[in-house]
């Protein structure tokens, strides 16, 4: 019997073979990744050929330090994307007992369980929350978080920057991930990032081994975390749109309960139905198994908005 799939967005194939269509005909907004990815410019033959080296992680750690406001006491680790760094957090303490408020990103759960630990919501070892939560956007507090291992995963926090609890990365007993596939749209560079005390930096370097990071992604993710311009006009862009899908939803009948400016969940009577409904004009959404009722859809490119309307 093979490894158990996990409920994930994306999955257009399967939806390809089931509705027809063609990959580029079809809008997948199944996912939450910026539609409009940053620019990624010029890669140099060296950053393809060459192992990567010191110079560019420092400069990539330096950017990063200096977009996050990372405290001086923590460390940055740059990764093969933030998912690579959630399946080896559990080990960076004792197995015990850990709490992940659900529903959330179903990968920390999955990842603490193979570990052996214990999930529960009573007097944990450990906590993780993701800030803001996917699928319902809903912001933590800090006064909330209690265990030995903390782990604030920040993946969809870079459209609310002054939401970050960047600051707690100073405490030895706090990791916090960001994403680079989210907020930049460049998912398929495979870029993360774990940010905390030296200790638990060193212990997850021994972990991922040498030359994680490709050359090109640590050029192309120095390039964007210095370019601050970019951010900002993308956040009120972002902003814009989710407004935008709001308003055009509500004659329709869904409800918008939560989400971040990219990606917006909705109430609906059957989100299955509604995904089929969207799946007929080759539109992809993403349903849940655990509520017959939230439709979840990321931001349309600029120019694929006209495919979503028509499919209303």
């Amino acid at each position: 019997m093979g490894p158990e799939v996990r409920d994930h967005g994306g999955g257009i194939d399967a939806a390809i073979n089931q509705f027809g269509g063609t990959r580029t005909g079809w809008l997948d907004l199944s996912t939450g990744i910026n539609p409009v990815p940053y620019p990624v410019g010029e890669i140099s033959q060296s950053d393809w050929n060459d192992l990567p080296d010191k110079a560019a992680r420092d400069a990539l750690t330096s950017a990063a330090r200096s977009f996050w406001s990372v405290p001086t006491e923590a460390e940055i680790l740059a990764a093969p994307g933030a998912s690579s760094l959630i399946a080896r957090i559990p080990a960076l303490a004792e197995t015990g007992r850990v709490h992940i408020p659900a529903p959330t990103y179903n990968e920390h759960a999955a990842a603490f369980a193979a570990a052996g630990w214990t999930l529960t919501d009573q007097e944990p070892d450990a906590m993780v929350v993701v800030h803001p939560n996917n699928p319902d956007g809903r912001i933590h507090h800090p006064n909330d978080l209690k265990g030995k291992l903390v782990v604030i995963d920040e993946s969809f926090c870079d459209i609310a920057p002054d939401a970050s609890m960047i600051n707690l990365a100073r405490y030895d007993n706090v990791v916090i991930l960001k994403s680079f596939g989210k907020f930049w749209g460049l998912a398929g560079m495979r870029l993360g990032f774990m940010i905390g005390h030296p200790r638990s930096i060193a212990k997850m370097r021994d972990m991922i081994g040498p030359w994680a990071v490709s050359g090109p992604a640590l050029a192309i993710g120095a390039r964007a975390l210095t370019d601050t311009a970019w951010a900002a006009e993308t956040r009120i862009r972002l902003s814009t749109d989710a407004n935008r899908m709001d308003d055009l939803l509500a004659p329709h009948g869904p409800r918008a309960i939560g989400g971040t400016p990219l990606f917006r969940l909705y109430e609906v009577d059957d989100a299955a139905a509604w995904q089929e409904k969207l799946a007929k004009k080759h539109i992809w959404s993403r349903i849940f198994p655990y509520s017959k009722t939230w439709l979840r859809l990321g931001l349309p490119a600029p120019d694929r908005w006209e495919q979503f309307e028509d499919a209303l």
